[in-house]
């Protein structure tokens, strides 16, 4: 069946989040009961006890009158029975601090501790007729004690900006070790479009469970994380082989021997999607109210190291971006310099090319010109030099207007022919 109820949703968009986090507290770690027992005689036969002890330790109140080892049999009660031998032969009180006793048997075992006081119970001779019990059981605390250590350490991890596969992989152990029931936790991380989601942790699956759901698309009963991820709330599937959400995965969740699927949403601060915090357990099972505060509690705590990962990306990406334009900056720096250098090279070419023009023909007007044309040929002409002719390789020559008009034509046409002899040179040779 799958559940998600309104007050979970609604708690989780709108309530203090202080608030919220005291509750998962208290409902994590709520207040201990104390148990009292009275026992007779060497076999510690149960006179009296209250409901606590009944309950907690698992002993019907039908067993008053019956020995506590036939109702606490095997190891469950060793160290209690012991403890009590020895009020019941010394006569002298006891105390016994986180006595650890197993309850329960096979998939409904679990460990619990207690601190028990020990008191010998007197007739009106003073000797010894039984023992009196009383006891806290600080299973609570000592999980309380364990969870706070490890969220402390968790915190520390990213403070120090530690791998963020490091953090989940460490969250997840802390989980599976916490949890009372035996639960497998994955972590996965949503794209940046929030359309599907990878593989974040999941120390305790299968690889091949963890490749095969590695990219699985958000939407509506997608499983317990696809669907969980779409509607931004928990998904709790207390029994993966009816449930619909788990029909394309059903076989893949046999192989991978999982029977349930609780999963809850990872939101940022701002509401939007960082990915799916999910607890796995081997046989169908229904959360208590223990259970969905301590997803929560770590969800949050996944939250945190997901959002300084994303934080630390960015800042990463950013300063990139800008070593990438300071090296586009002196590339461009060193291109402007060197075009810079060529053009005064150009420059200080052109202003020597100028100086000895203007070296030439200060020359050149300071040479004065034939009085007799010099185009005449070998059999040379007397007529006025008056006009000066040139060429493309530099020749120059005075003629007169005749002459000149001459040369022009055939130098144009017929002398050009090569620069070894050739132009006006050639027509002056002729």
């Amino acid at each position: 069946m799958t559940e998600v109820t309104d007050t979970q949703s609604t708690g989780a968009k709108h309530a203090d989040p202080s608030r919220s986090s005291e509750q998962d507290l208290r409902a994590l770690f709520g207040q201990s009961l104390a148990v009292f027992a009275a026992f007779e005689g060497p076999e510690h036969r149960i006179r009296s006890s209250n409901p606590a002890f009944s309950a907690v330790l698992g002993v019907p109140g039908a067993a008053v009158g019956s020995p506590l080892a036939e109702s606490l049999p095997g190891s469950a009660g060793r160290e209690l029975i012991a403890a009590l031998d020895r009020v019941q032969r010394t006569g002298e009180p006891e105390t016994g601090r986180d006595v650890r006793i197993v309850l329960g048997e096979g998939a409904h075992a679990r460990e619990a501790y207690f601190d028990f006081g020990y008191e010998p119970r007197r007739d009106a001779g003073g000797a010894v007729t039984g023992v009196r019990l009383i006891g806290v059981e600080t299973t609570q605390i000592k999980h309380a004690q364990r969870l706070t250590a490890e969220q402390r350490a968790l915190l520390e991890q990213i403070a120090r900006q530690a791998p963020l596969a490091e953090v989940l992989d460490g969250m997840a152990r802390c989980i599976e070790d916490l949890a009372p029931q035996e639960v497998s936790v994955s972590v996965l991380l949503a794209d940046p479009d929030g359309r599907h989601l990878r593989h974040g942790a999941a120390p305790s699956l299968p690889d091949f469970y963890n490749e095969a759901i590695d990219g699985i698309a958000t939407g509506e009963g997608v499983g317990s994380c696809g669907t969980a991820a779409h509607r931004r709330e928990p998904v709790i599937v207390t029994d993966i082989g009816t449930d619909p959400f788990w029909d394309d995965f059903r076989g893949l969740a046999e192989r991978a021997g999982v029977a349930a699927c609780w999963s809850t949403p990872i939101l940022a601060r701002d509401g939007s999607l960082l990915g799916t915090f999910a607890m796995y357990h081997r046989v169908p099972r229904t959360p208590q109210e223990s259970d969905l505060a301590l997803a929560r509690l770590f969800a949050d705590t996944a939250s945190l190291a997901i959002e300084r990962h994303h934080i630390e990306q960015a800042k990463a990406a950013a300063e990139a971006h800008a070593e990438a334009a300071r090296v586009e900056l002196a590339e461009a720096m060193r291109a402007e310099q060197k075009l810079r250098a060529e053009a005064e090279q150009r420059a200080a070419a052109a202003a020597e090319l100028a100086a000895r023009m203007r070296t030439a023909a200060a020359a050149q007007a300071a040479t004065p010109h034939p009085e007799r044309c010099q185009l005449g040929g070998a059999d040379g002409c007397t007529a006025p030099a008056e006009i000066k002719v040139a060429d493309s390789w530099g020749d120059a020559a005075w003629g007169c207007s005749a002459h000149v008009e001459e040369a022009i034509f055939n130098v144009r046409s017929a002398f050009i022919a090569g620069e070894e002899h050739g132009g006006l040179a050639a027509y002056l040779d002729r």
